[in-house]
């Protein structure tokens, strides 16, 4: 987001008494152009960068400058805190603890309480509640690897469970919908994947180093699609997992039936996935249609049932 990178743009230019516009570039991983418009709107908002040409020059603030205060408003500076502090549960390092301590510094004493509550208001814990040992451990290593643009071995476990070696080029780390993934450049499969962490074991940051090369960033998006994919499905489930199918669709589709059951409009695709999503409600839930979902979740519930009685 532009907003973030402008916020690091000064904090970096804060801490050095010079950089290029090529390292910055290399560091946000866009174009030379983007950083020239970046020092522009940081110029345009009062902070003063000035430009030096030729061999070892860069942008610089201005000596003798102190940020104003007033650049952040109260909101600013705790919409920060508030995002630094929720990626620091999941990814810890001495640079945002020192990210932390200089935008801390920003705040004005008569402000401080002020900002402490506003920040306090929101609490995002990206960690999982038991979750898995390694995934920590994991993300530091992807962290490290992605700073030092260092290859990655790992063996990954397929959607049916097989596993397969990888050798990986890493470039993005991602959270999505509380799962996390490495956006790679895979060498075995020589393109772009999108690797789930929880399927990652034996990481190992390789010695040898990857030269980056231009890539899309991942679709992340499927709603317009989902919608042109998607059907409804009537079902009836128990109050007890009303919260549980909520997660997948909003209370507008939900219809009163009796005391302690509803009828909801579902939104469904025919697969597997979706499949499991009904059973997982167990017998709090009932597929009333159309007919032949229904009677794929019977022929279905006939399988389980033969797995116990042989």
């Amino acid at each position: 987001m532009k907003v973030e990178r402008l916020i690091s743009i000064m904090i970096i230019l804060l801490d050095k008494e010079r950089i290029s516009a090529q390292k910055l570039a290399d560091i946000f991983e866009v174009s030379l152009r983007t950083i020239y418009r970046d020092i522009e709107a940081i110029n345009r908002i009062g902070i003063p960068v000035r430009s030096t040409s030729g061999v070892g020059g860069g942008f610089e603030i201005m000596p003798n400058y102190k940020i104003d205060s007033k650049v952040f408003s109260d909101v600013d500076l705790s919409t920060i805190l508030m995002a630094l502090s929720s990626l620091s549960t999941m990814i810890r390092g001495d640079e945002l603890i020192h990210t932390l301590t200089k935008i801390k510094s920003l705040i004005p004493a008569d402000k401080a309480k002020e900002i402490e509550l506003r920040t306090n208001q929101f609490c995002l814990d990206l960690t999982s509640w038991t979750g898995n040992r390694e995934r920590q451990s994991y993300l530091e290593m992807i962290k490290i690897a992605l700073q030092e643009k260092k290859l990655l071995s790992f063996e990954y476990a397929g959607r049916y469970g097989d596993k397969t070696e990888r050798t990986v080029e890493s470039y993005q780390l991602i959270l999505k919908s509380n799962h996390w993934y490495l956006q790679g450049y895979c060498l075995k499969r020589n393109d772009f994947r999108l690797f789930r962490l929880s399927r990652i074991s034996n990481l190992q940051i390789q010695m040898r180093f990857f030269i980056p090369r231009e890539y899309q960033k991942p679709q992340l998006d499927f709603t317009d699609i989902l919608k042109t994919m998607q059907t409804k499905i009537n079902i009836r489930i128990h109050k007890s997992v009303m919260d549980r199918v909520l997660d997948h669709c909003t209370y507008e589709y939900f219809s009163p039936d009796g005391e302690e059951h509803y009828i909801v409009d579902f939104p469904f695709i025919e697969n597997d996935y979706y499949y499991n999503i009904l059973f997982s409600f167990g017998d709090k839930c009932e597929c009333l249609g159309p007919l032949h979902i229904r009677a794929e979740m019977k022929r279905r519930i006939h399988d389980i049932v033969a797995i116990y009685e042989s």
